[in-house]
Formats: structure tokens, sequence, C-alpha cells
């Protein structure tokens, strides 16, 4: 019998494109891999590598003062799905995926990695670099023979730009990859920190977002994946750093932490002006899309506010000090009445009375300086409708279940009346879902709970999709089982 979900999917005249997919990597086979790429001391470092990290099996070799003493964050466990035997096989085996997408009602998956995560955030250089040339080679040669209904996404290291360009070259021009995963952000030790304190940048450090404020110029890889015809797609993890470090509660580490870090590389690719730049589509995956509603409303909210003209409002030169020092003496008590009397100036108000209001105010400052003060200018915002032009090249990917999945198309309460670009990620192969066959039913549930539109639907489980990948690259689709339903769509 036809599952729930292969039933939905015939009624639909859409296809159903799964842009986040997981896999999971056989581990002798990474081995294997691995040595070829770093040779035979690789996988023991891999080991280590893997054991010391946020996910890793430290928390569980320390006791409970160790983990406090350490504040070592508590990771995952049992973290893939076991009740289904042939689920746990799909996550690692292509043709079995492959069989069973009909019955999951899938027509073509992106699949992300799950070990592969973690690698792009290596400290080491050469283990780094040599896990993501190591598992992008086995990503190519595993899913090769199934190109018509998926395809891998190729691990890009983002330390440097040099070393993200050559990993790019190679997977994309070499191995023919078409779809990549850049970390979200490179934890960078504070320098003086370091300076005094080696090795403490365990615990003190800053994350580099490639936007505002990065330790390089990244520009030259948003070239490069223009010219490669490529998506920036992000999948990193929160958990470790900000809130999210408890050595307890894994749900605690868990709950918001995609959000966390998709927030992040995005605000700071915007503030950066990378999309005023690059006419290049970023996706940002499994954080769902409440945490985007409410940062485009916060970039609404302070644009408005803070933009270079309506400085104005605060600075301190526009005070009437006459008027100020009036109000001050005829309703102030004996402790503020006496400011306003005799000859205030405005170092009195800015430097004795409102210090913290006027941080560093110095009545010198010459007017051409407050172009120091736009914090907008990268982005070249001339009105508020250039936000959701700016805005529009984010796309945001939402498990089936994820309840707030539906705001996205709600233009009449949205941010600048916009619809998000929410577009649907299965999550195949992690806990997040225990029967494969259901994930469709659940995306399907507030179509019918009259919360989705059947055109919203579309547009989370196809149109969508179609815009991010065929954004930077019209033949995305060529030679798969969706082609000719992509084609029409476009045209």
């Amino acid at each position: 019998m036809a599952s729930r979900s292969a039933r939905i999917r015939s009624r639909l005249d859409h296809p159903v494109i799964d842009s986040d997919g997981h896999l999971f990597e056989f581990h002798p086979m990474v081995v294997d891999y691995l040595k070829s790429e770093g040779g035979s001391g690789a996988a023991d470092r891999l080991a280590t590598a893997f054991s010391n990290s946020v996910s890793g099996s430290l928390w569980f070799k320390l006791t409970p003062e160790q983990r406090r003493e350490r504040r070592i964050t508590r990771p995952g466990f049992w973290s893939v799905p076991t009740r289904r035997a042939e689920d746990l096989a799909t996550t690692i085996l292509p043709r079995l995926l492959y069989e069973r997408m009909e019955e999951m009602g899938l027509d073509y998956t992106v699949l992300y990695p799950s070990m592969g995560i973690g690698a792009v955030h290596f400290a080491d250089e050469e283990l780094r670099r040599a896990s993501c040339r190591a598992l992008n080679r086995m990503f190519a040669d595993l899913y090769r023979d199934y190109a018509d209904a998926m395809t891998p996404a190729g691990l890009i290291p983002m330390h440097t730009p040099a070393e993200a360009i050559d990993e790019l070259e190679f997977a994309v021009r070499k191995l023919g990859l078409k779809v990549v995963m850049l970390p979200g952000y490179v934890r960078r030790p504070i320098a003086e920190v370091e300076r005094k304190y080696p090795g403490a940048s365990r615990y003190a450090f800053w994350l580099d977002t490639y936007g505002v404020e990065s330790e390089y110029d990244y520009d030259p890889v948003w070239a490069k994946c223009r010219e490669l015809r490529v998506a920036g797609t992000f999948h990193s993890i929160g958990a470790g750093w900000g809130s999210y470090t408890s050595t307890t509660s894994f749900m605690y580490n868990h709950i918001g932490h995609f959000a966390a870090a998709g927030e992040a590389i995005c605000k700071s690719l915007f503030l950066g002006g990378v999309t005023r730049r690059f006419p290049v589509k970023f996706a940002f995956l499994e954080g769902g899309v409440g945490w985007a509603r409410n940062l485009l409303a916060g970039i609404v909210g302070h644009w408005n506010k803070r933009n270079v003209a309506a400085l104005a409002n605060y600075d301190p030169r526009n005070l009437d000090l006459r008027k100020f020092a009036d109000l001050m003496a005829r309703y102030g008590d004996e402790r503020t009445a006496s400011f306003g009397r005799g000859n205030v100036t405005l170092s009195d108000v800015a430097h004795r009375f409102l210090p913290a209001a006027f941080k560093a105010f110095d009545a010198e400052l010459p007017s051409q300086d407050l172009n120091l003060l736009d914090e907008w200018a990268e982005c070249g915002i001339e009105s508020v409708e250039d936000i959701a032009h700016l805005f529009s090249p984010f796309y945001f990917g939402c498990e089936a279940d994820d309840p707030v999945t539906s705001s996205a198309f709600d233009s009449k309460h949205n941010p600048l009346g916009v619809r998000l670009n929410a577009v649907f990620g299965s999550d195949i192969g992690h806990w997040d879902v225990p029967d494969m066959t259901e994930v469709l039913e659940e995306a399907w549930e507030p179509v019918e709970e009259g919360k989705m539109t059947a055109q919203d639907f579309k547009d989370f489980v196809f149109t969508n999709p179609v815009k991010l990948w065929t954004g930077g690259n019209p033949d995305f689709f060529k030679g798969t089982r969706v082609e000719s339903a992509v084609n029409r769509e476009l045209t």
C-alpha cells in the first residue's frame, strides 16, 4: 500500500524538491578516501578532531565536575533513526534512497553531509582541507549514478578566501558538484588574549562571518560562486557558542542553534553589502524562517531610525541649549534646576550631565566625519523599499514539522509585505525524522489545517527551490526527473 506521502504527491500538479536531506558518511569508506588525501595518519587525527569538537565524544569521557570546570558543551546522542532499519540504511546507501524516493513523495533531493558539517570547522588546516577534499571525492563517486534524482553538497572550508576558492574550483570544475556547503562562520582567536594566554582561544574567540569586520576580504569567494554558478549555502551549528553551551542539557543547546548560526551569517552578508555587490543566491538551512522574519523586521526598524539622515535626531549639536536649560530650571528640583542656570554649553550636557547618552562626543567634530556614522553605507540603501530587494537573495530551509513555516507566506503581516523564500528541507537521515515516509505528509498538514494555501505549498516545495538552485545556474535541473516541470515553471 502506498504511503500517505506518496498519495499526497500523486495529487499534486508539480514536483516536490527537497533542498536539505542528509546523507550519513560510512566511516570505513571515509577513512579510505582520507588516507588517499592526507596519508595513513590522517584517520587518527580525524578521530581526535571529532572527539574534541562540540559534537564529539569528549563530554562522555569526563565526570560532571570536569564538564563544569572546563565548560564542555553537552553534545547530541543517539542522533540517527534506528527503529526502522531501512531508514538508517537509506542514509548510507544511495541506491536504496533512489528506490525509496517515490515512497517518500520526493522527486528530487539535495543531500547535505553529517560528519562534514563539523569537518569544515576543523582548526587544523591540513586536516580540514584533506577531509573536505576526501569527502567531496567520496560524495561525487557515490552519487554520480543517481544524478537524475539527487545531488550531494560539496564541502568548502572558509578559513581563508584562498582555501575556499581552491576547493570551489576542485569540487565544481573537477568533480562536477553543483551544490556547495560553506561554514557559516570561522572561530578566530582574540589576538590579545591569545598572546597573553596561549591556548585560551578554545574559550575566548570571535566569529568571523565574512561580511562585517571580517579578517579577510571574501568578495573573491562570492565572485567565484557567481563564476561557477553555485549558490552559497550554509549549514552550521550554533551549539558551543553564545548561550548554547549547557554542560548538562543537549535540548538547551539544540533548540534554536541552527537559527542562531543562520542569523549571524545572514545579518553579516546583508550589512556587509554582499547582496548589493553580487547577484548570488544564499541559503540558510534547517533553522526555519521565524528568525529571518524577525531579522528583516529588525533591519527595517533600525534603518528607519538610524539611517544617516535620521541620525540628525540624535546629533547633540541639534539640541536647543537655551530651551533645554530653561526646562531644567523650571521643572527640576534643587539637584537639576541649578544646571539650568547660567550659560549652559553643549560640552556641559555631553560630558557632565548625560555622558552615557553622548558617548565620545566631541563638540569640535567636523561635519564630514559624520559619514563614519553611516553603518548602512555598504548596503547602498536609499529607501526602505531597497531592503526588500537586498533581502530577496536569501532562502530559508524549513523542516516538514516546523509550525512557523506558514508565516513565510503571510505578506499581510510580514515586514514590507514580502513573502519570504522558505524552502522545504526534509532532514531525512537525522533524528528529527524517525520515519522517512511521513515527511511530505507532515509538510502538507498546514494546508489541511488552513494555515497554508496550495499555492503557498507549491512555492515551499517547488517554486522557491527552483528559484534558489537555478538562480545562478539555469541548467541545474538539466537531465533530472524534474527538468520538464522546471522548464515550464521558468517560462
